[in-house]
C-alpha cells in the first residue's frame, strides 16, 4: 500500500492485526523523531499493551511490560499542542513531570478531552482502529496483546 508520506507513517503489526499511524511532525517534531528512532531500532517489537482501559485507551512502550520503564534515551521535553484527544489519537504517556515522556504511548479508544494540552499528541491511527479495539483490557492485562513489529513505512 502506498502512503502520502512514508517517512511519517508507522506500520504497526499487533497480535490483533495491522495498525497504520500517521505521524504529525507539525505538532510534535521531537516526539515523532523519537518514535521513528525507536521503531527503527526495533525497540517496540514484542512489547506488550500493559494498560488497556475500556472506553479510554491502550498503553504500550514499556520494555518491562509494567508501565515502569522506558528506553535508554533521555526523556523528552513536552510538546503539548492544541490537537484534541479523540478516537485514534496517539499520544505520549508520562509521569507527573510534564517533561518525562520517553517511549510509552497510548492510543485513545474514545474522546478524552481531560488529556488535551496535558499530553503530547504525535499521531493518529489512519487504518486498523478495529484491531486496536480488540486489544485485551486490564490494569495490568493478563496474557496481554503486543506489538509484533513496528516500522517506519519508508523502511518497509
Amino acid at each position: 500500500m502506498a502512503y502520502d508520506d512514508p517517512e511519517n507513517t508507522i506500520l504497526m503489526e499487533t497480535t490483533k492485526g495491522p495498525v497504520v499511524i500517521k505521524l504529525r511532525p507539525d505538532l510534535a517534531p521531537g516526539h515523532v523523531e523519537r518514535i521513528k528512532e525507536l521503531a527503527r531500532e526495533g525497540f517496540y517489537d514484542g512489547i506488550v499493551f500493559h494498560r488497556v482501559i475500556d472506553g479510554f485507551m491502550a498503553q504500550v512502550g514499556c520494555p518491562h511490560g509494567t508501565g515502569t520503564g522506558g528506553s535508554d534515551k533521555p526523556d523528552l521535553k513536552a510538546e503539548f499542542n492544541d490537537e484534541s484527544h479523540v478516537r485514534g489519537t496517539c499520544s505520549m504517556a508520562r509521569t507527573q513531570n510534564p517533561h518525562s515522556a520517553n517511549s510509552q504511548f497510548f492510543i485513545c479508544f474514545d474522546e478524552a478531552p481531560f488529556l488535551n494540552r496535558q499530553y503530547t499528541v504525535w499521531g493518529e491511527v489512519i487504518e486498523g482502529m478495529d484491531n486496536v479495539d480488540q486489544i485485551k483490557r486490564g490494569e495490568p492485562v493478563k496474557d496481554p496483546d503486543s506489538i509484533v513489529s513496528m516500522k517506519v513505512a519508508a523502511d518497509a
